[in-house]
């Protein structure tokens, strides 16, 4: 009996702050500050989904180089798809990152090590406490060269021994991305209360500055 009601607890919590049950703590449109407010067209751009946008999006956007990070939709086949239908694995699309770098300052190598030096690529359909395949890793890439840098990105991982399992990074043609809706965007720096951003955000952004201090934005922003 005391083992099925630890089993409960267990699993309750890991339900509690996972992206299904994620708290919609919308926020003012006039505090967000998106693609659509400012010139992004000198940028260059990248597209990673690596489980919960928001952890990645805060990320990203952690590093020098990155003047923008989108939460969007990608990878998949359905038409303007909405939160809903993607957070509950009802589309074929995965959370999903647009990053607006300046290609002068950080190259597309380097956030292909960020990438994968921030999540678990070994993780088959999930992240962390979200699981599905809409929370699956997936490298995109716009033409040959970038499918190159990211296949010999993981050939390194693999012939060091870097992780103890396969890598399950799908490697994948870039084709469109869909903004996610507007309560999304800065979602961890707007809403450092949440407790998902509390338990899982902030812990997973924390461990990557830990680990790659030396591309860190130096006055944080």
């Amino acid at each position: 009996m005391n083992y099925l009601k630890t089993s409960f607890l267990a699993v309750f919590i890991v339900t509690a702050i996972s992206c299904q049950s994620k708290t919609k703590d919308k926020i003012s449109s006039a505090s967000v500050i998106t693609e659509s407010t400012q010139d992004l067209s000198k940028y260059e751009t990248a597209y990673f989904a690596s489980g919960c946008f928001w952890c990645v999006e805060a990320i990203f956007e952690s590093v020098e180089g990155v003047k923008e990070v989108v939460s969007g939709y990608s990878g998949g086949k359905e038409k303007n798809p909405t939160y809903e239908e993607v957070g509950y694995g009802r589309t074929t699309h995965a959370e999903a990152v647009k990053v607006y770098y300046n290609p002068k300052e950080i190259n597309f190598e380097t956030l292909v090590k960020v990438y994968f030096g921030s999540h678990d690529p070994t993780t088959i359909n999930g992240q962390g406490p979200d699981m599905g395949k809409q929370y699956r890793s997936i490298a995109f890439y716009k033409n040959d060269a970038e499918k190159k840098i990211i296949e010999d990105y993981m050939a390194k991982l693999t012939s060091e021994k870097v992780y103890n399992k396969p890598l399950a990074t799908e490697v994948s043609k870039f084709t469109i991305f869909y903004d996610a809706e507007e309560y999304h965007q800065d979602y961890e720096k707007n809403n450092p209360n949440n407790s998902y951003i509390r338990n899982v955000s902030i812990p997973r952004l924390n461990r990557f500055k830990s680990k790659f201090p030396e591309l860190l934005k130096k006055n944080g922003h």
